[in-house]
């Protein structure tokens, strides 16, 4: 079954590409044609970070639990004209939707984050659009907002859980840096796991949380480090390659040439 979704994928491109010479008899009007592969090695991987000469890094927050620091978050994002993806559950949606709208307003990326959190390469495919399209309406419903972005719950993915996601509309999104807020260490633990992270460099996306308990504490210190450093912060939309990509081995995505 897998294996069938995965040739019916690859081969999709191939079969529109032929139809459309077949149309007009030569390759002269196919220039604007999409190649995108996230296959590697026979897996399907989702976005772990981006290959760019550009000093851009972007900073992500999931929201599945909590809201007590959301408008605190925005305010310091503000601050720093700072742009970033917020990935949310259905339920935050729906227990939360003036924030939602607020994070809409003040520009940054509305991410999907599952329905109801749970395991994603557990489910069925039916399940698996279920779960992303119940957030797309709610979103939708509130903002007018077709998201895009979609980051699976605890990371958990699969072939099917790549391939179901893009038939969905949805680049599915990882990530490169943990700044493991989760783990409520403290602040210093936050700032000096980011900011001394190996794999903090350009392109990155780095992984917070908004309900964490010293998230909001240690988020203008990590701005201003990041500053520092020469970055700039970019939300997930603006960081990745939306056309005519692949993917190395440890999901980096790099632009085709």
């Amino acid at each position: 079954m897998k294996e069938d979704r995965r040739h019916r994928w690859r081969n999709y491109g191939i079969v529109v590409l032929a139809l459309m010479i077949a149309l007009t008899g030569s390759y002269k009007y196919v220039e604007s044609y999409v190649t995108v592969s996230s296959n590697v090695n026979g897996r399907e991987l989702p976005i772990y970070s981006v290959e760019t000469d550009e000093k851009k890094v972007a900073l992500s927050f999931d929201a599945a639990w909590g809201n007590e620091d959301t408008r605190r978050i925005l305010d310091i994002l503000a601050k720093y004209k700072a742009h970033v993806t917020f990935f949310m559950t259905g339920g935050w949606v729906e227990s939360y939707p003036e924030d939602v709208k607020a994070i809409y307003e003040a520009g940054h990326d509305l991410g999907n984050h599952s329905e109801n959190h749970k395991n994603m390469s557990q489910l069925s495919n039916e399940e698996k659009t279920k779960e992303l399209l119940s957030v797309h309406e709610k979103v939708k419903e509130l903002t007018g907002e077709e998201m895009q972005l979609f980051r699976p719950p605890y990371g958990d993915y699969d072939d099917d859980v790549v391939l179901n996601a893009k038939e969905n509309g949805y680049y599915t999104i990882q990530w490169s840096v943990d700044s493991l807020d989760w783990k409520d260490y403290g602040i210093d633990s936050i700032t000096n796991t980011v900011l001394n992270h190996k794999d903090l460099q350009n392109g990155a996306i780095i992984l917070c949380h908004n309900g964490a308990k010293y998230t909001a504490d240690a988020l203008e210190i990590l701005i201003k480090g990041l500053k520092e450093q020469g970055y700039e912060i970019v939300p997930v939309s603006e960081l990745i390659y939306k056309k005519d990509y692949h993917m190395d081995v440890t999901g980096r995505q790099i632009q085709d040439s």
